[in-house]
């Protein structure tokens, strides 16, 4: 895996060990943030199910200002931390060991807010309409959530959200979000 584009464009990162992990594709990567032209720089990202943090590493390499990564798996952490370690991001990241539920109720509390948020769940993870519910008090009120998926599978997100664009690769679905003006 590598970073496509940006400061740390072609810099490689690594993926944790294990199944536990399902790293997004560099050629979804790239086609995910060709559609994200001009929608990175200078935001604040939160990676939820972060994974490798390849998501957050290339926002942070093409502009973003800061990220916070979040994963439960400490396999996965380690990675992110080496990734974070190896392109100096030190100063513009947060990595949280945990569950995403007490990772958002903390991030509430500190009054953190965010505009574009990545989301990589297990595919077959159910209740992610209760993911994007518990997100709401941690978004600025044009942010935009990417959701990655099962390709073909139109996700159960509830309601208070409207799908503004999705693409399939293969067998990656992504699907971009923001809150409805209802």
């Amino acid at each position: 895996m590598r970073i496509i584009a940006g400061e740390a464009g072609g810099r490689r990162i690594t993926a944790p060990a294990g199944t536990n992990t399902r790293p997004t594709l560099d050629r979804v990567r790239e086609n995910l943030f060709n559609m994200l032209q001009g929608k990175v720089d200078g935001r604040t990202v939160l990676d939820l199910f972060a994974g490798s943090g390849a998501l957050s590493l290339e926002a942070l390499s093409r502009g973003a200002k800061e990220a916070v990564l979040v994963d439960r798996d400490r396999r996965a952490v380690a990675a992110e931390k080496q990734n974070i370690d190896a392109l100096g991001y030190d100063d513009r990241t947060t990595v949280i060991c945990g569950d995403w539920r007490a990772a958002i109720n903390g991030i509430r509390e500190s009054g953190k807010r965010f505009d574009l948020v990545f989301l990589d769940p297990p595919y077959a993870m159910p209740g992610l309409g209760e993911v994007f519910e518990a997100l709401v008090p941690v978004l600025d009120a044009e942010a935009l959530i990417v959701l990655e998926h099962e390709a073909g599978k139109k996700p159960e997100i509830g309601s208070g959200f409207t799908c503004e664009n999705e693409r399939n690769w293969g067998y990656c679905g992504v699907s971009f979000y923001r809150r409805s003006s209802e």
